[in-house]
């Protein structure tokens, strides 16, 4: 009997990072289960029994094939080399660089910069957004020149890539979280509105995970 080895991934339904792996999971159409792992109120990622599952004690992690990948991009790779069809890389070389130029962007320079653990480190909640904001509206005025140059359909040329995945989540802390205003950045805005409406983000936008979740 041959026993299938259940594919977990080990998320917090408002992490940016969780959500590009889990859109990057239904792209590939690979079934999974996710464990909500509460990293605001609970604080379970900090807790022994996670540091098993990731010594980093963040999320998301993923079980697959019998091993645990963390890191969203450690895993969004793995899932490209292990699974490559359907792919969310450009056929390309050069389309590849400007796809991992986009994704470096968001995920070195924006995305750090907007996690929730930064917090404890300021005196206010108030310092700790305007520090957040202001490198966050630094990483969208690249964005918008990046994006003038690269977009087709999607964030490089008309195929969705891992830079998609990364842009919407991103883009949804900035204009949820921090509450601003993305008109500045007309082609940014363009994007983000459009792949909205992508079944592929409806299907794994936080609000459904949340609602799934208290159900």
């Amino acid at each position: 009997m041959v026993v299938k080895i259940r594919t977990t991934l080990y998320a917090f339904w408002l992490s940016s990072c969780s959500w590009r792996v889990r859109a990057g999971l239904h792209f590939k159409n690979i079934p999974f289960e996710e464990k909500p792992v509460d990293i605001l109120r609970e604080k379970r990622h900090l807790t022994e029994k996670f540091r098993i599952i990731n010594p980093a004690q963040k999320v998301p992690a993923l079980v697959i094939d019998g091993t645990t990948i963390i890191e969203s991009m450690a895993i969004l790779q793995y899932l490209e080399e292990t699974r490559p069809e359907p792919t969310l890389m450009p056929n390309t070389p050069l389309l590849r660089a400007r796809m991992r130029e986009i994704c470096e962007i968001i995920v070195s320079g924006i995305q750090p910069l907007q996690n929730v653990g930064l917090q404890s480190h300021f005196e206010t909640k108030e310092k700790f957004h305007t520090f957040s904001k202001y490198w966050t509206e630094r990483g969208l005025q690249t964005l918008e020149n990046q994006l003038k140059n690269t977009s087709g359909h999607y964030c490089v040329g008309d195929q969705i890539s891992m830079a998609d995945l990364c842009l919407v989540p991103q883009l949804y802390n900035a204009v949820t979280r921090f509450q601003m205003d993305l008109k500045q950045h007309p082609t940014v805005s363009k994007f983000y509105e459009s792949l909205l409406q992508e079944e592929l983000f409806k299907e794994t936008h936080p609000k459904n995970i949340n609602k799934n979740i208290k159900e």
